[in-house]
């Protein structure tokens, strides 16, 4: 764990957001970290899937991105093979 430092502006934008959504500033910053850092890695998926696949990695035990890397490549492999 380690600090962060965010601008003035985002600290308020992250505390009205987490206000609004019933999350701490914590919860709501590292909520719109997963989001982005999964639309980096999946730019062809809508937040909607981007949130089912939030999901999904919780119930496997959290997101980790090293397995969600692997995940992806092995993917991108199957498919450059045609593979499925």
């Amino acid at each position: 764990m380690g600090i962060v430092k965010i601008s003035d502006l985002m600290h308020e934008n992250l505390r009205v957001a987490g206000n609004a959504l019933s999350r701490s500033i914590n919860a709501q910053a590292e909520h719109w970290m997963r989001v982005g850092m999964l639309t980096e890695m999946h730019p062809e998926l809508d937040y909607r899937e981007i949130c089912q696949l939030l999901i999904q990695a919780e119930l496997a035990g959290g997101l980790d991105i090293a397995v969600a890397v692997t995940t992806q490549s092995a993917k991108a492999r199957g498919s450059s093979t045609g593979k499925h």
